[in-house]
């Protein structure tokens, strides 16, 4: 059932996201050289690894690590990488990925091979978050603030295993009302 929920989804967002990303991509190669798309390795289900899009939003040659990393991740952002990350719009490649059934809209965001096998020495229970697909949203997503440290990791892990442990259309649907709530109104971003 989450399956046709997600295909069904994709199919309704298509039709104001396409036009919209195909905007975007014409507006990061207007902006910056190189590809207008950045393909990365993440983990999924039952930690699989998969390929995610997303719009480039930092310039080529930017050393791919994590962006609290960086000295200066603002000068690495392409001219438009800013307001794609404020507002989102470097999410809509994902679609692809929901299709492709390696994600789901609502799971545990997909993280980085390496990370996650930091993550899994440091905290317990962290590879029981890959027993369902990864969400471009989530229930840590729209209750937990954007963070980089282990203890981040630690708060946003106990949102994804309550998800994944109590998964119901129900919570997807709260969980996709809250995003589109967050999106549209950034204030209440936490």
């Amino acid at each position: 059932m989450k399956r046709s929920i997600d295909l069904l989804l994709a199919l309704i967002a298509a039709i104001p996201l396409l036009p919209l990303g195909l905007v975007v991509a014409l507006a990061v190669k207007l902006t910056s050289r190189g590809s207008a798309l950045y393909w990365s390795d993440r983990v999924g289900a039952n930690e699989r690894i998969f390929r995610m899009p997303k719009f480039r939003t930092m310039k080529v040659g930017t050393p791919a690590v994590a962006t609290h990393l960086m000295a200066d991740p603002k000068s690495a952002l392409t001219p438009i990488g800013g307001f794609l990350r404020r507002t989102s719009l470097d999410e809509i490649p994902q679609l692809w990925s929901v299709v492709a059934g390696e994600m789901s809209f609502v799971g545990p965001r997909p993280e980085r091979p390496q990370f996650v096998s930091q993550l899994e020495n440091l905290l317990p229970y962290y590879a029981e978050r890959h027993m369902v697909k990864p969400g471009i949203t989530g229930w840590a997503q729209i209750n937990y603030p954007y963070g980089a440290s282990t203890e981040d990791a630690r708060q946003k892990l106990e949102y994804d295993l309550y998800y994944a442990k109590n998964y119901s259309p129900f919570l997807d649907l709260l969980i996709l009302l809250q995003t589109v709530r967050v999106v549209l109104w950034p204030d209440g971003a936490r």
